[in-house]
């Protein structure tokens, strides 16, 4: 299990109010530190949603490419190419 880290975050004026709105009695969340841990998430999942789509568009420029640009490539070729 991965192992815990504890944050001390200071923020005022309007993000204060803002974070204030979402947390408690009158927001979707309980306390700051779900909130906190809702936006990590988040902005985990959109980092790899980020990094899913460069690779899709990498795929499909690959296979949009004419057949005469591939070139056959073994595993130990490719293996030291990405060891360079």
């Amino acid at each position: 299990m991965p192992k815990s880290m504890t944050l001390n975050v200071r923020v005022s004026g309007v993000l204060s109010d803002f974070v204030s709105a979402n947390v408690g009695d009158s927001g979707a969340y309980e306390n700051v530190s779900e909130y906190v841990r809702d936006l990590i998430r988040r902005d985990r999942e959109r980092s790899e949603g980020e990094r899913l789509a460069l690779l899709k568009a990498e795929l499909v420029n690959a296979f949009a490419a004419p057949e005469s640009d591939y070139e056959s490539l073994d595993a130990d070729t490719i293996i030291a190419r990405h060891r360079a």
